[in-house]
């Protein structure tokens, strides 16, 4: 960076790219290789590296180089930093207790937010026990838009992931690097040094124990005056009554930050026989996006109390959407039951400081996938996909998050509640089927019926055993997009206008997988198939066997990842396309290939071999569709 006058280099925390500078008597060379300017380095008088989130500063006035430490050392003795965090700023961390919460109606609240024996079984015991749950064949059960039993508002929304091959970031190597601390409070101008800027509550996780909890709001500072809010309605109002509420809630916020309100307790913590509770993540994305509105939102943070989130993709939801600190009490007071019951051979305070950290774990590990290492980074980034939820819904609560599909409403998300609230006054127990098939309960894709059929098809290789097969994979409700979708009729296009399949074939491509993705059987037969109907497969950027030059095992298209990989004359010489990657940390060619990518290699390779043929552009990827129009 530059201001004009002086430079500036730096590095990120993680250090996950390199970054060399050489000082000659004339010049200062910084960039991610060492050679990119021999005529200049052979003169080099200092050479070095910059380390996790080092500095290197060329002052234009002066012309003074200064290292890492010597700059932050004078940034740090500008103003007694130190000396306002240790008196100003406030650490809160209690332990967990080992006796239930008496203020709420646990059997009935578990009722109400849907908890079942094989979410106890599979989810909450193991992270009890410090684990955290491990699947294996991913999420078959249909979406939840689709769903006919009511599932919590987090459903709808899939975690968005970096585009890359590798993951942007280990969670378990780099845990060093990544911090879950926050902080709570009013943020004063963010260009003004200050003691007040210091002044915050700094919490070491944001999952709140029931202490920490009522530390927070009974801290007797009176710049951490907090504000509870009770998200819950009148059932007898019915699904009009949720958005008249939310509307109250979102006006009750706003007067509170402005009469001095620094922490807002969105809770749940209320709800009772006659009070349904607002889906949780609706509230705080709510009064998130409307104390944006009012120009506010920096003089509070928000702190959720809520019998709903129990797992990760819970918490990680309420903090990209808002919040700051989550306290999940029933989640809690399950995880006592657990121990208590005898399911754990561990105390109650022992499994729940085991859950908290599972919790943890579970949160970096979702936080690593976008290559964000703080929690105060992801805090607010939305950064999920929204599936299933109307636009008026997205726009009040979810505005920056992406969806291309519109689906349910205000009044429908208020009916599911209400249908839910119902069996706050009993109702057998749920045994649960989400994460395994259980008969009469959540439809899964690959149910044991469907692997049955698929088994007897393959194995007797009869036609008829295949039609079961296609019977019982379409013979279900709607359980996915495509189950939506139906084929238009229309008149067939007469042959002489098709061309031949020689043609089209030629424009066939194969993904980009580097060698390492595969096995080297499966990469060659790609190639040879590719080159067998004139078509073109892909190298990736791992580099490809010498042997295969100039045979039909070799790849038409060859990537080129900034000069790495086994990129020699030969590689290069044995290409008919290349693919060359800039700025490489997106890599659009390997796991996610973007379309934009795709077409623009498209279009290279018609405009060189058939100058005449017109190209017609996809629609925009951002149009939302609506599952009525499908």
């Amino acid at each position: 960076m530059s201001d004009g006058v002086s430079l500036l280099a730096g590095l990120d925390r993680n250090g996950l790219r390199p970054l060399r500078w050489s000082v000659t008597p004339n010049v200062v060379l910084v960039a991610s290789e060492a050679g990119v300017c021999p005529e200049e380095e052979i003169g080099a008088v200092e050479t070095g590296q910059l380390g996790p989130g080092e500095l290197l500063v060329f002052d234009g006035n002066t012309g003074e180089i200064r290292h890492s430490d010597e700059v932050k050392q004078s940034l740090a003795s500008l103003l007694p930093y130190a000396e306002w965090v240790n008196t100003e700023t406030l650490h809160i961390q209690a332990p967990f207790d080992d006796e239930n919460d008496t203020r709420f109606d646990a059997g009935a609240l578990a009722r109400v937010f849907g908890y079942t024996a094989e979410e106890r079984r599979l989810i909450l015991a193991p992270m009890a026990r410090g684990t955290t749950p491990l699947g294996s064949m991913g999420d078959d059960t249909g979406l939840a838009v689709l769903a006919d039993r009511p599932r919590r508002l987090s459903r709808f929304f899939h975690q968005m992931f970096a585009q890359v091959t590798n993951p942007p970031m280990d969670p378990i190597r780099e845990n060093l690097v990544m911090s879950l601390r926050i902080q709570l409070g009013s943020r004063g101008p963010i260009l003004e040094d200050s003691p007040s800027q210091a002044h915050l509550i700094e919490l070491a996780s944001p999952i709140l124990s029931d202490a920490e909890l009522e530390a927070i709001v009974r801290s007797g500072d009176p710049r951490f005056f907090s504000h509870w809010i009770a998200a819950t309605w009148p059932a007898a109002d019915g699904p009009e009554g949720m958005k008249k509420r939310l509307d109250e809630i979102c006006s009750e916020a706003a007067d509170a930050v402005r009469l001095g309100t620094t922490i807002l307790v969105l809770s749940d913590r209320e709800t009772s026989a006659t009070e349904a509770p607002l889906p949780i993540l609706l509230v705080v994305g709510a009064v998130h996006h409307h104390l944006i509105d009012e120009g506010i939102r920096g003089k509070v943070s928000l702190v959720v109390v809520s019998g709903e989130p129990r797992d990760a993709h819970d918490v990680a939801c309420l903090i990209g959407f808002g919040a700051s600190a989550v306290n999940p009490y029933l989640a809690i007071d399950q995880v006592i039951d657990l121990a208590r019951s005898g399911m754990l051979d561990l105390d109650p305070i022992t499994a729940q400081e085991n859950y908290r950290r599972a919790l943890e774990e579970e949160l970096r590990k979702i936080m690593s996938k976008m290559g964000i290492c703080t929690l105060a980074a992801y805090r607010g980034s939305e950064l999920f996909e929204v599936i299933g939820l109307s636009e008026a819904v997205c726009h009040r609560a979810f505005r920056n998050a992406p969806r291309r599909l519109r689906g349910i409403g205000f009044a429908e998300i208020a009916k599911r509640t209400l249908e839910r609230h119902a069996r706050y006054h009993g109702g057998a127990p749920e045994s649960g089927g989400f994460y395994k098939h259980r008969g009469g309960e959540d439809l899964h894709v690959t149910r044991p019926k469907v692997v049955l059929e698929l088994h007897k098809s393959v194995r007797s290789g009869e036609q008829d055993a295949w039609e079961r097969y296609l019977e019982t994979i379409s013979d279900r409700p709607p359980l996915l997009i495509r189950d939506l979708l139906t084929f238009v009729r229309r008149d067939p296009v007469p042959l002489e206008e098709v061309e031949p399949a020689e043609n089209i074939m030629r424009r066939f491509v194969s993904a980009a997988m580097s060698h390492g993705a595969l096995s080297k059987e499966a990469h060659e037969t790609l190639a040879e198939a590719m080159n067998m109907i004139g078509a073109m497969s892909n190298s990736g950027e791992g580099g490809e066997d010498p042997a295969r030059y100039g045979t039909s095992r070799n790849s038409a298209i060859k990537q080129v990842a900034s000069g790495r990989f086994g990129v020699t004359p030969s590689y290069l010489h044995s290409a008919e396309e290349f693919q060359i990657k800039m700025a490489q940390g997106s890599k659009p060619g390997e796991g996610g290939q973007l379309p934009g990518h795709k077409v623009t290699a498209e279009i290279a390779r018609l405009r060189h071999t058939e100058p005449g043929v017109t190209l017609i552009s996809p629609p925009p990827h951002h149009d939302i569709y609506s599952i009525e129009d499908l």
